[in-house]
């Protein structure tokens, strides 16, 4: 069994690749080349625009692949969604496409783009959305740099964001949001028809989301004494509940927890006033719920 699980290429290449690196698959892949290796002899690797690949998925030129649900949205694709990865570029939260215009612009709602031109590289959703609030205007497709094309060539724009700053750059301020969009892992029907390919699929998810887990959260261990133990468990924030074991020195405990990473810096000291000694904090590569 092979599965031909095509990868996006461009803004999300390296943040996939080192999310595939943490959950346990090496990657490697030649300047030039559109064919990266991994090691696992079931998987065959390619590179493609993540705008183009739900409609090779749903053609079966691969079996499953990752793009972003604005691009299945756009395609009007018929896969099967298998899952939410929730990762960008730059973070862990969905991307927006927003419509923006200059800040200078009378334009405040969607309806004041009735008989407007706007420019956007998501035509269809654009369109659509449009539709859905009764408005009637010219959409055109944007090559690039679609933030300079207002308001000299366009009245506004339809362009993706994370943080807004691009926009803030080019003077151009956030009108309404159009769609929200995250990581997909996608596959084509027939694929996930197939027990074999369905399960090895289902294998790669656990694991790409077991690292995602992962990638806001830290392991920490501590020792306690006895009579600190009540006070310590009530600091700390659990995953679940911590682990608690019996330590060879008689009325000490070794605790074992995993917590946020943007809290830890808050409680280690708190843990140490309320008596915890031995505190060691520890990256983590996949947390499987």
């Amino acid at each position: 069994m092979l599965l031909k699980l095509g990868v996006p290429k461009g803004s999300l290449q390296e943040a996939t690749f080192e999310l595939f690196r943490k959950a346990g698959f090496n990657i490697s892949i030649g300047k030039r080349s559109y064919f990266p290796t991994i090691d696992d002899e079931e998987i065959e690797l390619m590179l493609i625009r993540a705008q183009e690949m739900s409609r090779y998925v749903e053609e079966g030129i691969f079996d499953a692949g990752m793009t972003g649900l604005d691009w299945i949205r756009e395609n009007n694709s018929d896969v099967i969604e298998v899952a939410d990865l929730q990762y960008a570029k730059q973070g862990f939260r969905p991307v927006r496409w927003v419509l923006a215009v200059p800040n200078d612009s009378s334009i405040q709602s969607v309806q004041d783009l009735q008989g407007k031109h706007i420019a956007t590289e998501l035509v269809n959703a654009t369109k659509a959305y449009l539709e859905k609030n009764g408005v009637t205007a010219s959409v055109e497709f944007s090559w690039g740099a679609t933030e300079v094309k207002a308001p000299r060539l366009v009245d506004a724009i339809v362009e993706l964001t994370e943080t807004g700053s691009s926009l803030r750059a080019n003077n151009l301020r956030i009108v309404e949001t159009i769609l929200e969009s995250s990581t997909k892992l996608i596959a084509n029907k027939e694929a996930w028809n197939d027990p074999e390919k369905k399960k090895k699929i289902e294998n790669i998810v656990i694991l790409l989301q077991g690292a995602l887990n992962a990638e806001q959260k830290v392991g920490l261990k501590m020792n306690i004494p006895k009579d600190n133990l009540s006070q310590i468990l009530e600091i700390l924030p659990a995953l679940k509940k911590p682990t608690i074991s019996n330590l060879s020195d008689e009325g000490w405990f070794d605790v074992d927890t995993i917590i946020d990473e943007k809290i830890v810096r808050k409680i280690i000291p708190e843990l140490k006033r309320a008596g915890a000694t031995g505190i060691v904090e520890y990256p983590l590569n996949k947390v499987i719920y």
